[in-house]
């Protein structure tokens, strides 16, 4: 068993929120020096992408910040929720869909929004999904994404440093 925190950021398809979420994730941990004590991965709750790659859009908004995006879409499965602590949704659906997989009040624990995390939003705000819009709305994501993982992180640290 590691002792690393195991989290897991979850959106509907797995090409767009997610994978940024676990991509700034891994890059704000590994810029502190905590890489060391943090697993990361995305999922979505459809399977409606499986094995494609990240949003190329996404992507592109990324690499302009200087973020590298990658990785294949999956779907989360009920095993996630033993092989992870923490399960971050970007919205209420996702959350929805989380909680009506999860069998037990601890699994259901695990669940957190992202935008708990953001200092800039109520902590039941959803980050918005930008796939049917145009590139304002990837570069406005990006932002919240952003905030809300550096919220997380700082979160998880104050709880470690205790």
């Amino acid at each position: 068993m590691s002792d690393k925190i195991r989290i897991c950021f979850v959106c509907l398809g797995n090409i767009v929120r997610s994978p940024l979420a676990e991509n700034l994730f891994r890059y704000h941990a590994t810029k502190r020096g905590l890489d060391h004590k943090y697993e990361v991965d995305s999922a979505g709750t459809s399977d409606w992408h499986v094995g494609e790659s990240p949003d190329h859009r996404m992507v592109t908004t990324a690499a302009r910040r200087g973020i590298r995006i990658d990785g294949s879409s999956r779907q989360f499965r009920y095993a996630d929720f033993d092989k992870f602590d923490l399960i971050i949704p970007m919205d209420k659906n996702n959350r929805a869909s989380l909680n009506a997989l999860a069998k037990s009040s601890n699994e259901k624990n695990k669940i957190h929004l992202l935008r708990e995390f953001d200092p800039k939003s109520d902590s039941q705000a959803s980050v918005p999904d930008p796939y049917y819009g145009g590139i304002n709305g990837f570069e406005e994501v990006y932002d919240i994404v952003e905030r809300s993982v550096l919220g997380l992180l700082n979160s998880l640290e104050d709880r470690l440093n205790r």
